[in-house]
């Protein structure tokens, strides 16, 4: 029987998870060392990662017990991503990479519950009281106590973190429930990664300069297609499979937190590798999210009801 801390397995998977994290959280510096708009961009590191991600599933002939309703949710997951990545990196041109991916990620406030009501995973006592502690945090590391401008324009790139949030959201509870069947985690992101570059690709065509958001730019230019390249393989290949293979062999609200310290290691980054300087509320609430990912790591679990036979 299973106890009320997680086993041996899941700690391993979160530590996988952890490590996909870790890699994306590259991304927002690596689409600024671009220097593209946020539609070209966002199409371009998906369009990059295809024909690898494509390699390794040919080569790998692992079986895929996927049905073909699950690919096609999965390939539906792609779109939804679309509509996530292209709001994102409009918001990291708005207020910046730190806190646009803070906001973002807000995600696993949304993904805890949606899980609780959909999926029937009860999140226990753990990871209910460190679901205030992480809201705390993003409000701290949003800066808006500190009386400070950040970002060229706060109000937009609030608003589009926030939609990129929701669709962040939905792109997960979805992508994680069309893998239940535990497809090779390079064929469920082969997927979802061409589905969300048909999408980019549609909503990079269309007119959408009247509420600020360009078209993609098709020119390939150097170095800036170079750093979408590398961000191609280091986080759309290498991060995301990490996570596409922790996703369905966690609870949802595991696998948010891990991918919550995404944000965090993206300041570390601009710290270090931008210079950037986070407010001393900004360093507390870096603070209280990793110790809430210490918390639900170690002791958070979420049971499932009891399936009906």
């Amino acid at each position: 029987m299973r106890g009320n801390t997680p086993s041996s397995e899941d700690r391993r998977t979160m530590l996988i998870a952890l490590a996909g994290a870790g890699a994306i959280s590259f991304a927002p510096l690596l689409y600024k060392l671009s220097e593209t708009n946020p539609a070209t961009g966002a199409f371009f590191r998906m369009a990059y990662a295809v024909p690898f991600l494509l390699i390794m599933v040919y080569f790998s002939r692992k079986e895929d017990p996927r049905d073909n309703r699950s690919k096609r949710l999965t390939f539906l997951a792609g779109i939804i991503i679309a509509f996530d990545f292209l709001a994102y990196h409009s918001a990291i041109d708005y207020v910046g990479t730190g806190i646009a991916t803070l906001i973002g990620n807000s995600q696993v406030i949304i993904v805890t519950l949606v899980s609780w009501k959909l999926l029937g995973e009860r999140p226990n006592r753990s990871i209910l009281l460190s679901l205030p502690v992480v809201v705390l945090g993003l409000a701290l590391i949003s800066g808006i106590w500190d009386g400070e401008p950040y970002g060229e324009d706060p109000t937009k790139g609030v608003f589009a973190a926030v939609l990129a949030a929701f669709f962040y959201s939905s792109f997960l509870v979805l992508y994680r429930y069309s893998n239940r069947q535990m497809a090779p985690a390079a064929n469920a992101q082969f997927d979802a990664t061409v589905g969300a570059t048909f999408g980019l690709l549609a909503l990079g065509l269309m007119p959408l300069e009247p509420i600020g958001v360009q078209q993609i730019n098709f020119g390939i230019t150097w170095p800036s297609h170079a750093w979408l390249l590398v961000l191609a393989l280091s986080c759309q290949v290498a991060g995301w499979i990490a996570i596409t293979h922790a996703l369905p062999r966690l609870p949802g609200a595991h696998t948010s937190f891990a991918v919550l310290i995404q944000p965090v290691l993206t300041i570390i980054w601009g710290i270090f590798l931008l210079d950037e300087a986070p407010s001393t509320q900004q360093s507390a609430g870096m603070i209280l999210i990793f110790a809430a990912i210490i918390a639900v790591t170690m002791f958070g679990e979420a049971k499932a009801k009891p399936e009906s036979v």
